[in-house]
This record gives C-alpha cells, sequence and structure tokens, in this order.
C-alpha cells in the first residue's frame, strides 16, 4: 500500500477528471468508487470518491463541493521521455484551461510548460529523457517563502524511510534571495516530492484542494503523525489538518476504509456518523461505532 497519496478536492467533477487523467497516462486506471450512503453529507448514491492509479502511482479524487480550489502553489510535475509525449499531454492538459508557462525550451529544460487544466489541477511537463514519472511539486510563496528546506526536514523527521535528495540553492545576484531554494528534491515514505522558493507576488497559496492522504496502521502512528505535523497548524475535522507551512494532511488508518466499505449498511452509516464527528480518528472509536 502506497502510504502518502496525492488528494484531489473537486466540487462534483471527481469521477469525470479521474477518468480523463487515465485515459492520458499509461499503467493507469481507475482502481475504486465510493458512493455516499445515508449518513451523507452528499446526496445518497453519488459519488463520494474515486481512486485511481497515474503511472502506476496511487491517486483519489473526493466530491467535496465548492469550498475549495486549486492552485499552483502544489502542482503535478511530469517528466517525459520524448518530445511527443511532452506536446500528446501539452495538447490535452492545457485543452479548457490555462497557461502559466507556454511549452517552450528554457534554460533549465529543452522542453517545459506549465498549466493548469479544465478542473483548475496544475501540470508541469518537462523533457527529460527519462521514464515517465508524476511528483507532487510544492511551491512556497508568500508567507511561507523561505521555508522549503525547513519544511522539508521536518516532513523527512516524521516518516521512516526519507531523506533529502537533492537542494540547489538561488546564489547572489540572481532574481531570488540568495540561498533560498532553488530546486529541491526529497522522498517521504517512497513518495518523491520536488519544492522551491518563489518571491514573486504571487496571488495564491497552499489549500486543501490538494493534500496528502497518509495511511496509518495504528492508533499510535495517527496520534504521533497528528501530534507533531499539527504544531503551528490548524487542526480540522474528520483526520484533516494543515501544518505550519500551511500544506493539508489527511491522517487515516487504514481500518476506517474497512468500516466503511461494510457490506451492513446501518454498521458502514454508523461508522461514518462517527467519524464526521472527529477531529483526529480514533481506531476503537470507530470500531465501537462499528459494532466490531
Amino acid at each position: 500500500m502506497q502510504k502518502i497519496n496525492p488528494f484531489l478536492w473537486f466540487d462534483n467533477q471527481a469521477e469525470e477528471a479521474a477518468a480523463f487523467y487515465t485515459s492520458l497516462f499509461d499503467n493507469s486506471r481507475i482502481v475504486t468508487t465510493a458512493r455516499y450512503g445515508n449518513a451523507g453529507p452528499g446526496p445518497k448514491g453519488s459519488v463520494l470518491t474515486v481512486s485511481f492509479q497515474l503511472e502506476g502511482q496511487n491517486f483519489i479524487a473526493l466530491n467535496g463541493g465548492p469550498q475549495f480550489s486549486f492552485t499552483p502553489a502544489i502542482s503535478l510535475f511530469v517528466t517525459c521521455s520524448t518530445e511527443k509525449e511532452v506536446d500528446a499531454l501539452w495538447r490535452k492538459l492545457s485543452d479548457g484551461g490555462k497557461v502559466i508557462m507556454e511549452l517552450q525550451k528554457y534554460p533549465f529544460s529543452e522542453k517545459f510548460g506549465w498549466a493548469a487544466d479544465r478542473y483548475g489541477l496544475t501540470w508541469q511537463l518537462n523533457l527529460a529523457g527519462r521514464e515517465k514519472k508524476i511528483t507532487p511539486f510544492l511551491m512556497f510563496v508568500g508567507k511561507q517563502h523561505g521555508k522549503a528546506e525547513d519544511a522539508m526536514k521536518s516532513y523527512v523527521s516524521l516518516f521512516k524511510g526519507s531523506s533529502i535528495d537533492q537542494v540547489e540553492r538561488y546564489g547572489a545576484g540572481r532574481e531570488e534571495p540568495e540561498g533560498t531554494v532553488m530546486h529541491a528534491r526529497f522522498s517521504l515514505a517512497g513518495q518523491e516530492f520536488m519544492a522551491m522558493d518563489s518571491s514573486r507576488d504571487h496571488a495564491f497559496t497552499f489549500t486543501p484542494a490538494l493534500s496528502f492522504f497518509v495511511n496509518c496502521t495504528t492508533q499510535e502512528e495517527v496520534d504521533e503523525l497528528w501530534k507533531k505535523l499539527s504544531v503551528g497548524g490548524n487542526e480540522g475535522r474528520c483526520g484533516w489538518l494543515e501544518d505550519r507551512y500551511g500544506v493539508s494532511w489527511q491522517i487515516v488508518p487504514t481500518v476506517l476504509g474497512e468500516l466503511l466499505g461494510d457490506p451492513d449498511p446501518v454498521r458502514s452509516r454508523k461508522v461514518m456518523e462517527a467519524m464526521l464527528k472527529m477531529t483526529r480518528l480514533d481506531i476503537k472509536g470507530l470500531q465501537q461505532a462499528s459494532g466490531k
């Protein structure tokens, strides 16, 4: 099981978006579709979440309503092996969306483009001459500017099998403050991430529209991650939190999926009702609600 999954918040287009994304990438498929039951909060029978894979990597899409929108603060960075791959993805992902950086040659790449797709999710496409890979890319802007390195160190300390793999800094005389992160790669529990600082006057920052869903096997793990990630941030409901850098996480025990998927609709509804009342998720409380 993938430890950390990018989690995408849509108004009501999760099923449509997942089908669109899986049509674009190889080794991609819809895994499961969960629907709202009697407990809501969405209409009974409507799509709650869609789990899907892109290039073998797991993602989750939610129909959560209009509260949150994607921003370029977290994008999906795609490395492509050929120019043909870049061009094909660019045509489809930018269609009906908005171009942030035109697809062309740059000092750092033979071919690169950055665009928001028709749903607002942003993608960076890069001709890298190597196997296609999709990596969450965090850009620290506004009041979070200059905190990319501190955030990486904090995250790496929390997850086993994690490391900071590359850090390039801005030098003197560059367009950004000297010493801030120009480009970095780090890995959390096997999931690769990228990060950078940008001091430009961006009209956006991190939002819960793209969060990171963490699968936890024990209550001790849930409690530890919740405690450490929420320091200086904000605790939300149903296992959601915003850390001190503004990045959103969901700290979720793996047993929750099993309990919500119970074929007995009464037990499933009681678990959903219990979860909706919780901030940090409590395995024992969820199991008691289920009657198991």
